[in-house]
């Protein structure tokens, strides 16, 4: 193992771009950096995103909603550009001041709304409380699992993904560090999976919701192209879970919007009416995400 020491100087600053995938994306301060308004669609969710894993929680949710016959979950889906710095537009910073896809506006209520996991609660109490148990301890257990995503996919992105895939060069340190928290969590959901169908119990849930693109993407191999490193084919039953999630129409339109990755079949840029999903990707709906 390298034991090459950096040492701190007494005050950071920050003189130069850390390097790497997304150097130009990250800075120490907050607020934006040009003027931009954002569209403005016909419908009273306004959704501005991208396809990441955080995005398509959002996404899924949505075509969920729609599939249990919620018309008032029509939306327009727009695209955010993260690596040409759409985030930083004024518009957006307006609707979330911290610069991370996915942000929304209801322009029934005039709320804006961000952070993915605070989205789908907003939208599951909006609708009847559509994917989030009402009675106390099946919600407990939803919300055990919703949060315990939303503290632990950094680990998996920011940590494992940036140093394995995106940093500037390979540091064995941190690639070990992150890339053991990553199976530790995949144990955490194997586990949990071999007694539970979903990982609130019976009822699919915003909690699956939000944890699918994530871990669902990592047990399939395509999270940084890491799966043999990652020795994913050991966890059986978030496998399972990962199959049986991904087979559902809703899934797998939610996944299509804003991408801008994979085969073009697959991506479908903006969505503002279900008629946007054409011939060539209803062709897509039935195969694997």
């Amino acid at each position: 193992m390298s034991t090459t020491e950096y040492e701190p100087p007494n005050v950071w600053t920050w003189d130069e771009e850390s390097g790497g995938t997304w150097a130009s994306t990250n800075r120490p301060i907050a607020g934006a950096t040009h003027d931009k308004d954002l569209p403005v669609g016909k419908h009273p969710l306004q959704l501005y995103s991208l396809a990441t894993p955080n995005g398509q929680k959002v996404t899924i949710m949505l075509e969920e909603l729609l599939a249990l016959g919620h018309t008032g979950a029509e939306y327009d889906a727009w695209l955010i550009r993260i690596g040409d710095g759409d985030q930083f537009g004024s518009g957006f910073v307006e609707i979330n001041p911290n610069s991370k896809i996915p942000a929304m506006f209801d322009r029934d209520t005039g709320l804006r709304v961000f952070e993915s996991a605070s989205i789908l609660m907003y939208l599951a109490e909006k609708f009847d409380s559509a994917f989030l148990p009402t009675e106390l301890k099946a919600r407990t257990e939803c919300l055990n699992w919703l949060f315990w995503l939303q503290g632990s996919a950094p680990y998996l992105g920011g940590g494992f993904g940036h140093f394995y895939a995106y940093a500037p060069f390979k540091q064995e340190y941190p690639i070990n560090r992150f890339a053991m928290e990553t199976k530790r969590q995949l144990d955490v959901l194997d586990r949990h999976l071999a007694d539970h169908e979903y990982l609130a119990g019976a009822d699919y849930t915003i909690a699956d919701m939000v944890t699918w693109p994530w871990y669902g993407r990592t047990v399939r191999g395509e999270s940084y192209d890491a799966g043999e490193f990652l020795s994913v084919h050991e966890y059986h039953n978030v496998i399972r879970w990962e199959k049986q999630i991904g087979a559902r129409e809703a899934v797998q339109r939610g996944v299509m919007v804003n991408r801008t990755s994979g085969p073009p079949e697959g991506q479908l840029h903006e969505r503002h009416d279900a008629s946007d999903f054409d011939t060539k990707t209803q062709d897509k709906i039935g195969e694997d995400a």
